[in-house]
Order: structure tokens, then C-alpha cells, then sequence
């Protein structure tokens, strides 16, 4: 692991996870978080203040102990109870059918083998369970994602793994999950390569394709 990962990405990291214009994204991706919950990469803990205040516990993994340093005293004072555990999400070490929802936020993007992972998280939904989501990834105009496959050599090895240019909701689909609700835009005050956000949910359960908003043509900024 090198020195800059160690020293200094988890707080780049946890600079860009605390950007304002998260917080609201963040606030409605969680909103319909229910029962028992899993999130996958956990990161720093910025997630814990958005959650409903029904929320008592929830279980969550992230493989990157170089973040236990932000993430833990935040897990300390949180009104929720974390159960965590070092992993990564293309093993879960959970039953078939156990979450009645799982929740991904800044996370598709650096996950490895990110369908295996997505077909992980099929497997351990409950077959009525929801994934709830907010990613950033690849934008629908060529002239933004042409710099996005550009640019993405470069960023990976300073952003933690992170893709600039996954297809989201297509990854999403192809893990047999069904977008539901979802809404793309660019996000406000953050540079267009890393900006497009897809955020909703998508049914274990559901084989129609939902309620898209925004995947085609130009893409509109957050007015939220």
C-alpha cells in the first residue's frame, strides 16, 4: 500500500464525500431504507447522518482499513449501531435472501468486479428487497465521456480505484436488479468528467423497467 494511500487519500476521500451538494442526494437515496440493511462501501461513515430516523442499526462493509481512522469515530458517536466488517463486495459472507435492502453511495466506481459484486447484492436482497443507489459514471454526451475515458488512466490510481466512466444503470440491469424511480443529472458545482450522477432504486423482485427520468439526451443539473 503506498504512503499517499495510506496518508493522504482517506482524507481527500472524506473532503469530497462532505461536499454540500451530496447531502440532499444523499438524504433522498435513503430515505426509503427499511428492515435489515447492508451498505457496501462504507468509506469514511458520511451516510450515517442521512439515514431515517427510524433507522436503529444497520451492517456495512468496506475492504479499505486505511479509512478506520474517519469512519470509526463517526460509527462511535453515530444514534445507529454499525455492525462492520472488513470485506469486499464481490464476497459477502451472507445468506441468500437476507437484506431487506442494500445501499451503495460513491461506491460502483471502485469496486474491481463491479458486476460480480451487483450480482452479489442480488443474491443477499430478500426477493421483494430494494437496492438504493447514488453513483457517478458515465455521461451520456460523447463529448464528456470521450475526456472521461481519457482522463480515467490518470484518476484511478489517485482516487482510490474510482471509474470515471461506468454505465450505471446498465450494470445495474445486467445484475437482473430492475431500476425503479431513477433520475440522472449532473451534480451542482462539481466538474461535469466526474459530475453525472444516477441515483434511485432498483427491485430484486420486478421485471418491468421502472420509471426512468433523464438517461437520454442531454442530461439536466440538480435543481433539487
Amino acid at each position: 500500500m503506498s504512503l499517499y494511500h495510506h496518508y493522504v487519500f482517506p482524507y481527500l476521500l472524506d473532503l469530497a464525500m462532505a461536499s454540500p451538494a451530496l447531502r440532499k442526494p444523499r438524504q433522498r437515496t435513503l430515505a426509503p431504507a427499511h428492515g435489515r440493511i447492508l451498505e457496501i462501501g462504507f468509506g469514511t461513515g458520511r451516510n450515517l447522518r442521512h439515514y431515517p430516523s427510524s433507522i436503529r442499526k444497520i451492517e456495512a462493509i468496506d475492504p479499505d482499513l486505511d479509512l478506520d481512522r474517519l469512519s470509526l469515530p463517526r460509527m462511535r458517536h453515530a444514534s445507529i449501531d454499525v455492525d462492520f466488517h472488513h470485506l469486499d463486495a464481490e464476497h459477502l459472507p451472507f445468506a441468500e435472501g437476507s437484506f431487506d435492502t442494500v445501499v451503495s453511495t460513491m461506491t460502483l466506481c471502485s469496486i474491481p468486479d463491479v458486476a460480480h459484486a451487483l450480482r452479489e447484492i442480488h443474491r443477499v436482497l430478500k426477493p421483494d428487497g430494494q437496492f438504493l443507489f447514488l453513483e457517478h459514471g458515465r455521461a451520456p454526451e460523447a463529448r464528456i465521456a470521450h475526456w472521461q475515458d481519457r482522463i480515467n488512466p490518470y484518476w484511478m490510481p489517485l482516487a482510490g480505484g474510482c471509474h470515471l466512466n461506468r454505465p450505471i444503470r446498465q450494470l445495474v440491469e445486467e445484475a437482473g436488479l430492475a431500476p425503479q424511480h431513477v433520475s440522472n443529472y449532473y451534480l451542482r458545482k462539481s466538474p461535469r468528467f466526474v459530475g453525472y450522477m444516477t441515483e434511485g432504486s432498483a427491485r430484486k423482485s420486478i421485471s418491468s423497467r421502472g420509471m426512468i427520468d433523464g438517461e437520454c439526451g442531454r442530461a439536466r443539473e440538480d435543481p433539487r
